[in-house]
């Protein structure tokens, strides 16, 4: 199927999927250029964008954490903290609990963590483990603590 064949939403839908994915390659890339930095922030507000038009608060809330994963690494402080709260927003406004609002907690604690604001990046980090216990999967939670760790 090409792109002359989707619907809108299917086109939306591919579009914030790959630029999504594309996004997270660069994020677990080793060693990012600048040139990698800058392409990495313009795809993760471009995989936001697009869910913005078709998806739900999920998809919105999890853009948020990654734009705000994204200006963490490149160390925009000011900016990760801005959509780290957008994304716990999201989570508490739509009742978005488990791994989302336990991401939501990690990326405020990064965010602070990257700001060098030690006080509250300790007030969120205990907020993102507390949060952790309520991921009903396993595999989930794991995952959750192993990132968790990476800011630590």
């Amino acid at each position: 199927m090409n792109d002359q064949t989707l619907s809108v939403q299917e086109w939306h839908k591919k579009q914030a999927v790959h630029n999504f994915n594309s996004t997270w390659d660069l994020i677990e890339k080793e060693e990012r250029t600048t040139a990698d930095d800058l392409l990495m922030i313009h795809m993760a507000h471009a995989s936001r964008f697009h869910w913005g038009e078709i998806g739900t608060p999920i998809e919105f809330a999890r853009g948020e954490w990654q734009i705000s994963r994204v200006y963490a690494l490149t160390g925009m402080a000011e900016s990760a903290l801005y959509h780290a709260k957008h994304c716990l927003e999201i989570c508490t406004d739509n009742r978005i609990g488990d791994f989302d609002l336990a991401f939501a907690y990690e990326a405020i604690a990064r965010a602070y963590h990257t700001a060098n604001d030690r006080i509250q990046y300790e007030r969120y980090l205990e907020k993102a483990e507390q949060a952790a216990d309520d991921i009903d999967k396993m595999e989930d939670r794991d995952y959750f603590l192993s990132e968790l760790e990476s800011i630590k």
